[in-house]
């Protein structure tokens, strides 16, 4: 893991340590590391939803059976828990 150093005026810093406290979070990296992924999670919908498009236009068969569903079902319920697991 890397480290890198930031500097806050004191209100953000006390902002931090109460989100810290208050949410449950180990400490301020954690907390901080938290809200970078969900500031990237607008670009991941996005990358995904043309992804999508692309196969959809792309003139492929594919196969949506219960083994597709389940591949799905079972990446939604991570990406759920992940979003989740601080709140």
């Amino acid at each position: 893991m890397t480290t890198i150093t930031i500097s806050l005026p004191e209100s953000l810093k006390e902002s931090v340590d109460g989100q810290v406290s208050d949410k449950g979070y180990e400490n301020a990296s954690e907390y901080l590391g938290c809200l970078l992924r969900e500031a990237q999670e607008p670009e991941r919908e996005a990358r995904l939803e043309q992804l999508m498009r692309d196969g959809l236009t792309s003139g492929e068969d594919i196969s949506v059976d219960g083994s597709f569903w389940t591949d799905v079902c079972g990446e939604a319920v991570q990406m759920v828990e992940k979003r989740t697991k601080h709140r």
